[in-house]
């Protein structure tokens, strides 16, 4: 019952902020580990050298698929809020204007809707994009290098790391509230 009386409140730019940063933290910290997962997974062939400051595809990955979880945990008007600052904040940090990074993510989101047609499952999306973005499909054995298909067997262990990279609202909201 207390928990719920003293919880800190937050602004919209502050939570825009506070999710900027936490989703660019967890990928500086979190991307090398990833790296190396890929480099040494068992469903390639030949390694696929991914160096750990590799990251740019990874982080826009994961921002557009925190992005379509932030639609849910919200109510629609808070949501548009929030992503309003979070478009401006990202454009800035990517050196464009915020209509320039807005097709930028729904490139993102577009490409990760067609690779992974028809599941609406968005961490099995970025995934697949993962695999997409970092061309790993000349990596693997020749069954699935001459189908241009992920193996399904790396895309479950994939599924399980990109899970990390995933906002929880849940946590955040026991500890905050919104103005």
């Amino acid at each position: 019952m207390f928990g719920t009386i003293l919880r800190k409140k937050v602004s919209d730019n502050k939570l825009a902020n506070v999710f900027i940063n936490g989703i660019f933290n967890t990928v500086d910290n979190g991307f090398p580990v990833v790296a190396e997962f890929i480099n040494e997974d068992p469903s390639f062939v030949v390694s696929p050298n991914i160096g750990e400051k590799q990251n740019y595809e990874f982080a826009l990955i994961v921002i557009v698929g925190n992005l379509s979880f932030l639609e849910s945990s919200f109510d629609p008007e808070q949501a548009d809020r929030v992503e309003h600052l979070i478009y401006e904040k990202l454009a800035s940090v990517y050196e464009m204007s915020v209509p320039e990074f807005k097709a930028l993510v729904k490139d993102y989101k577009s490409l990760m809707s067609r690779l992974n047609h028809p599941s609406k499952n968005m961490i099995y999306a970025m995934s697949k994009a993962i695999f997409d973005k970092y061309t790993l499909y000349n990596f693997q054995d020749e069954y699935f290098k001459r189908m241009q298909a992920p193996n399904p067997l790396f895309l479950k262990r994939m599924d399980e790391i990109v899970e990390n990279f995933i906002w929880d609202w849940d946590a955040f909201f026991k500890r905050y509230k919104l103005d």
